[in-house]
């Protein structure tokens, strides 16, 4: 169990809710700013001022008036008609780290609930009940309106969840959990549904299969610059320390720690006729670790986002309830988009490694297609027009969804982020970048055996070993496709790297 400080909840943290199922609750020291909230709400309701969500309608009703007696139905009518999403069920994992953020975004105390709706959400994951929550539909915008009433509507014994691995109603899960549905009270439906959690998440999710990919690539395109004989010179500390970048001065001190001692180094420092060499072999550190300075940078900006509160209308510390726009998504939407990006250009350079080691012409003896009998066998051929195929893919989807925009809710929400499309594309681009990766460890891991006797160096040689655990050299052709998988997963899970002893926090 995690316990949560709103406001200083860690990127580790957040990983292990996702990774691990890890169930969370809120610091003990976030229930008064909660308690004080759910004060200045109910005497709102009570009022005579109209306040926004509270005794009003919503959006482009917001001048509707709602009688004092019709709060509890004003709340539930307004999660149930915003249940439209469409789409494959969000993965529980995802839909689990949704709801801690939630959880976070109401700890901050400035969204007007009461402390029953907290523990409801504890509740649930403590007890896992996951509810099943479509991943379509929100543009970003009055926060994610679709996905999170699917979530809400779970907490008031509606929709539908997962339980113990089963599919069920909303309310069956609860009681199955020993949990009660909660009867909303004013502006609390309003809390839950406005926010930027789901984007949040996904985006979160991408970031961190994106940070285990780049320690996969290091791993990767330092194996391919043994595997191609390639030079060592290009890292010398003194280069990357004159154009000053974070990101690629450690891309470079982490190659030249996983090559140091190869003997299929040292046994061309001398007489090798090539000056330089291809730019994906040379220009690993420049790109691979402005790669690293975007994640990093959009790993700032969730990290913010997680800890925000992002409903509205807000209570503040006066007490004054004020309606601002914290829950448009822009800064998730940009994030999102900057680690599209660098997912994209990680898996193209490493695209260019793979190419360059199945061709004869390029990769300084090894034989064609890394096959040892060409023409009778095609070898990693075709492996390498998969990744090809996988990185033209990531090129479209990397295009950016935040320049993207279009009117709802009858013009009242006039300009959204597409936040939810920028994050939610991010799972299939970084599965196609494990894809990439496990391709290149294979034909490196090939290419560096026909090096023999000279041996690579023992990270290197300890990352082979457990790509040979599960996967054998090529010889004659095979049926690939599994082979493929496997080492798409070794990458995925950062097992590879692991083995390496490529260690890099985020």
């Amino acid at each position: 169990m995690l316990t949560l400080i709103p406001g200083q909840t860690t990127l580790a943290q957040l990983e292990a809710i996702w990774r691990d199922g890890t169930a969370v609750r809120l610091h003990e020291s976030a229930m008064p700013g909660i308690q004080a909230s759910a004060a200045a709400i109910a005497a709102a309701a009570q009022g005579s001022a109209a306040v926004y969500g509270v005794n009003t309608g919503f959006g482009k009703l917001a001048s509707v008036r709602i009688a004092p007696e019709d709060t509890a139905l004003l709340q539930q009518n307004l999660i149930l008609s915003h249940c439209c999403g469409l789409g494959e069920p969000l993965e529980i994992p995802a839909a689990r780290l949704m709801l801690a953020l939630k959880l976070l975004g109401l700890g901050r105390g400035a969204s007007g609930v009461r402390p029953q709706i907290v523990t409801l959400i504890e509740g649930m994951l403590a007890r896992g009940v996951t509810p099943m929550i479509p991943d379509q539909g929100s543009v970003g915008a009055s926060g994610d309106l679709a996905p999170l009433a699917h979530m809400a509507a779970v907490m008031l014994g509606h929709g539908e969840a997962f339980f113990k691995g089963e599919r069920m109603p909303g309310g069956a899960a609860l009681e199955r959990a020993g949990l009660r549905p909660v009867v909303l009270g004013a502006k609390e439906g309003l809390a839950l549904i406005n926010g930027t959690q789901f984007s949040t998440a996904l985006a979160l999710i991408g970031l961190f299969r994106a940070w285990t990919g780049l320690r996969g690539a290091i791993l990767t395109g330092a194996m391919s610059t043994d595997a191609v004989m390639g030079s060592t010179a290009p890292l010398h500390p003194q280069i990357h320390e004159l154009r000053g970048h974070r990101g690629q001065i450690a891309v470079a001190a982490i190659a030249r720690e996983l090559l140091s001692g190869s003997e299929i180094r040292e046994s061309h420092r001398e007489g090798d006729l090539r000056v330089q060499d291809p730019y994906c072999i040379r220009c690993q550190p420049q790109v691979t670790g402005a790669a690293m300075d975007l994640l990093r940078f959009a790993a700032a900006t969730l990290l913010t986002e997680a800890n925000a509160a992002t409903d509205n209308p807000l209570v503040l510390s006066d007490g004054q309830i004020v309606s601002g726009g914290n829950f448009h998504a822009e800064p998730v939407a940009f994030a999102a988009d900057q680690i599209a990006l660098a997912v994209a250009e990680i898996g193209a350079i490493a695209q260019r490694r793979v190419a360059l080691m199945v061709d004869p012409a390029l990769s300084f003896g090894l034989p064609p297609f890394l096959t040892p009998e060409p023409g009778l066998n095609s070898g990693l051929m075709i492996a390498e027009v998969t990744t090809a195929a996988l990185m033209s893919e990531n090129k479209h989807l990397a295009a950016p969804c935040s320049v993207d925009s279009t009117p709802t809710s009858a013009n009242q929400e006039d300009h959204v982020s597409m936040a939810a499309h920028a994050a939610r594309r991010l799972g299939r681009m970084c599965g196609n970048l494990s894809g990439i990766l496990g391709v290149e460890a294979i034909c490196a891991a090939q290419g560096i055996a026909f090096r023999a006797p000279l041996a690579s160096s023992a990270p290197i040689r300890a990352a082979i070993d457990t790509l040979r655990a599960q996967i054998a050299p090529m010889g004659a052709d095979r049926y690939l496709a599994p082979d493929l998988a496997a080492a798409q997963a070794l990458i995925e899970s950062g097992r590879l790297a692991d083995a390496a002893g490529v260690s890099l926090p985020l």
